[in-house]
């Protein structure tokens, strides 16, 4: 028998894994936190977020000095994020749906 578990997500976010550590993390405000959990602390963790964000094993990509993100609603469209970009920016972009998303503010 299979169970369901509910979760609050809007939208789901898959961060390369390889890409973040190849980056040595590179985002937050001193440059050392990792994309994944960057977006985390936006969104929110677990079950209840409005973003389930996912750190996965290597995508593929392997951009140089950036990491690739897959928007769960466009999986045809892979996105590359460089440590320069602000993760507020990029959260902001991502709950307005430019990328895709439609998740509430947090």
């Amino acid at each position: 028998m299979i169970r369901r578990a509910k979760a609050e997500w809007e939208a789901t976010v898959l961060v390369c894994g390889k890409c973040s550590k190849k980056v040595g993390g590179g985002f937050g405000p001193k440059g050392k936190t990792s994309l994944a959990k960057a977006l985390k602390r936006i969104f929110g963790k677990g079950r209840k977020a409005s973003v389930g964000v996912i750190e996965t094993k290597c995508l593929g990509l392997c951009p140089k000095n950036a990491v690739t993100l897959v928007d769960g609603r466009r999986p045809g469209e892979w996105l590359v994020v460089t440590p320069d970009e602000d993760v507020e920016a990029i959260a902001a972009r991502l709950g307005r749906g430019e990328l895709g998303f439609q998740a509430g503010a947090r």
